[in-house]
């Protein structure tokens, strides 16, 4: 998006300024703006206002008359709320109207606000004005030469310029401030808005989303690495890989022949019997010799 750049007298100067899509181009949230102005219109209020309860009037105490025989109606003392200069009834009392808005939502608000004026031709971009001192006239002759005499006018300075806020402070209608303290408030509020050339960078910076400056930041250039010549190696031929004990194959050892005769019927008939078992020696008391009847005798 671009737009044409005054001179103070109305005229084009033949140059452009190239206006961020994320800031400036985005579509309008409406709800959003009414909670930033709701917002700062309630953090605007004082908040003091106050009325005297039954307790806190200046009256005395005593009961008016007695209860019965005056053919009146009943009657308390004279700070009853009933009669008049009593105390107030659920009067107000000091608070604040404090309404909490994100920052997120803030800079939103901000951005649809300069997205309605966009898109009603209610922003234009001046050149820089610099004085020296401070001098109404000139800044009468900006809003004369742009056809904006008795208009609800804001002009957005590039950064903060005293000479320039004292020379367009007795004009009515007119409102200059610094283009990165502007609030939604105050852009919806303003017919038409004047922004230096010098303002758009700061304003662009200031309201723009998060992760759209981390994604237009300046890349980093690579640093250039110098690359090692490549040189030729040899083919490596694969070779087989040696068998494991697993798989290596098992000699099996030489079996010997032996002459082995069979066995006939012949000799199985042959074979000798075993031998009957030795008789079992007598007792040595059969064996003895029995002793001579002389030896007896004697």
């Amino acid at each position: 998006m671009k737009l044409s750049v005054y001179t103070r007298s109305g005229d084009e100067s033949g140059r452009e300024v190239e206006l961020d899509d994320a800031v400036f181009g985005i579509e309008p949230n409406d709800h959003v703006i009414w909670l930033d102005v709701r917002s700062i219109q309630a953090a605007g209020r004082q908040g003091t206002h106050k009325t005297k309860e039954r307790g806190e009037v200046s009256k005395s105490r005593r009961k008016l008359y007695r209860q019965k025989g005056t053919g009146n109606a009943r009657a308390g003392d004279a700070r009853s709320p009933l009669r008049k200069g009593g105390g107030t009834i659920f009067g107000p009392k000091p608070h604040e109207y404090k309404v909490s808005v994100n920052r997120k939502t803030k800079q939103l608000a901000r951005r649809s606000a300069l997205a309605h004026k966009i898109a009603a031709d209610a922003i234009r971009i001046v050149e820089n004005v610099e004085l020296e001192i401070p001098k109404t006239k000139e800044i009468a002759d900006l809003l004369s030469g742009h056809g904006l005499d008795g208009q609800k006018v804001l002009f957005l300075t590039d950064g903060r310029d005293d000479v320039l806020y004292r020379s367009g402070r007795n004009i009515p209608k007119l409102a200059i401030l610094n283009a990165t303290q502007a609030s939604t408030l105050d852009l919806m509020s303003a017919k038409l808005v004047l922004v230096e050339e010098g303002a758009i960078e700061g304003l662009t910076e200031t309201l723009r989303p998060k992760g759209k400056r981390a994604a237009e930041a300046t890349p980093v250039a690579p640093a250039s690495v110098e690359e090692a010549p490549v040189t030729e190696e040899a083919p490596v031929t694969e070779e087989a890989p040696a068998p494991t004990e697993a798989e290596a194959p098992v000699e099996e050892a030489p079996v010997e022949e032996t002459d082995v005769e069979e066995p006939t019927a012949d000799a199985e008939t042959d074979t000798p019997e075993p031998e009957a078992a030795a008789p079992e020696a007598e007792s040595t008391e059969a064996d003895a010799p029995e002793a001579d009847d002389s030896d007896e005798k004697a």
